[in-house]
């Protein structure tokens, strides 16, 4: 696949790109600001692994019913999608720290909800957020089997039932991840992409098999060795962890890019795409229920999904000062500034949309 590259004439957009990294960069330094974490980031961290850890060690601790042990799971799965979403993430993408090796030690805790740090940082971090939106360059979108996010791709007879179906099947994201790791990571070293990140293919390989077995052997093993629950229960319970996990980070991720509003461009025939890259994540990306309290502090900033694109190397606790700063950029220079009011607005965009995408064919896409 061609290198894709991001090229404007508009003066327009070239004005905004270049305000709206100078009204940023004004906005931290006038006010002595890290762009990275700071004491709320922190207390989030500890309230996040102690949504995974703690239930997990009373399983193992305490004589609980299954009922009891359900609720466990189901908040294990509300911790998973958090570290997902708030720690692991920003650790990601060098947001967390202005130390590096902490934010490895905040990436890694991928490895606590048995996934691959390095598969992520190549799919999310390089894929995703460069080529955001495009079909066959942003994974996030490109072919999903039973799920059409593009308007690019193949449109099957069943795709018009996807939006009755497609939040239950968003429970099952983690567990593919899971197991999808090996074969992602099989692809990325037969295009050469292992070796273009500087490592070794036999190395990553054997990184990813050691930390599956050591999170199923911790995950199923400890369960099994300590309490009196049988492997079936084990196993139920962890589907329905996994379960929660999917729905709710799949749910928050699609909410961001695949509502009404957010566009799906395509390179041209020489694999360019017309447009500056901060204009270019600003039409495909939206925030939504930016005043949530509560809710909006446990997704890690996602639901400001436009400042983050833009952004990414500035920790999520900072999306709400800056996303005033974006929003009137944009506005100032006539340019679209995509949000939904709330989450169930989001919600019930991304449900419209899953709706539209199961019925549009690609000639109606162009």
């Amino acid at each position: 696949m061609d290198v894709v590259q991001f090229r404007s004439e508009n003066p327009t957009e070239k004005a905004f790109s270049r305000e709206v990294r100078k009204r940023v960069r004004t906005y931290f330094k006038d006010n002595q600001i890290s762009i990275h974490g700071n004491l709320n980031m922190y207390l989030k961290t500890v309230v996040m692994l102690s949504l995974y850890l703690g239930p997990f060690i009373l399983i193992l601790s305490l004589e609980l019913s299954l009922w009891a042990a359900l609720g466990m799971v189901v908040l294990m799965g509300i911790g998973e999608a958090g570290i997902g979403m708030c720690i692991m993430h920003d650790g990601a993408h060098g947001a967390y720290s202005s130390k590096q090796w902490v934010n490895k030690l905040a990436a890694s805790t991928m490895f606590l909800l048995g996934s691959n740090t390095f598969n992520w940082k190549i799919q999310h971090n390089i894929q995703h957020h460069t080529f955001t939106n495009m079909f066959d360059f942003d994974p996030d979108i490109s072919t999903k089997a039973v799920v059409r996010l593009s308007e690019h791709s193949q449109l099957k007879s069943y795709h018009r039932f996807q939006h009755l179906y497609s939040f239950f099947l968003y429970g099952f994201a983690t567990i593919l991840r899971l197991f999808g790791d090996f074969g992602v990571l099989l692809k990325h070293n037969r295009e050469g992409i292992t070796q273009a990140q500087k490592s070794s293919p036999t190395l990553e390989f054997t990184k990813l098999l050691a930390t599956k077995l050591i999170y199923f052997g911790i995950i199923f093993g400890l369960p099994l060795l300590f309490t009196n629950i049988n492997f079936w229960q084990v196993l139920v319970g962890f589907v329905i962890m996994q379960m929660t996990a999917g729905v709710i980070m799949t749910t928050v991720f699609q909410m961001a890019h695949v509502v009404e509003g957010t566009s799906q461009p395509l390179p041209d025939k020489d694999n360019i795409v017309h447009s500056e890259w901060l204009v270019h994540q600003l039409h495909t990306t939206s925030d939504f229920g930016r005043n949530n309290g509560p809710l909006s502090w446990y997704i890690g900033g996602l639901d400001y999904q436009v400042e983050h694109h833009m952004f990414s190397n500035i920790c999520h606790v900072h999306y709400p000062a800056i996303a005033a700063i974006v929003e009137s950029t944009a506005k100032e220079f006539g340019l679209n500034y995509n949000s939904k009011p709330t989450i169930f607005d989001a919600l019930a965009s991304h449900y419209r949309r899953l709706k539209e995408l199961g019925h549009m064919t690609t000639e109606h896409a162009f």
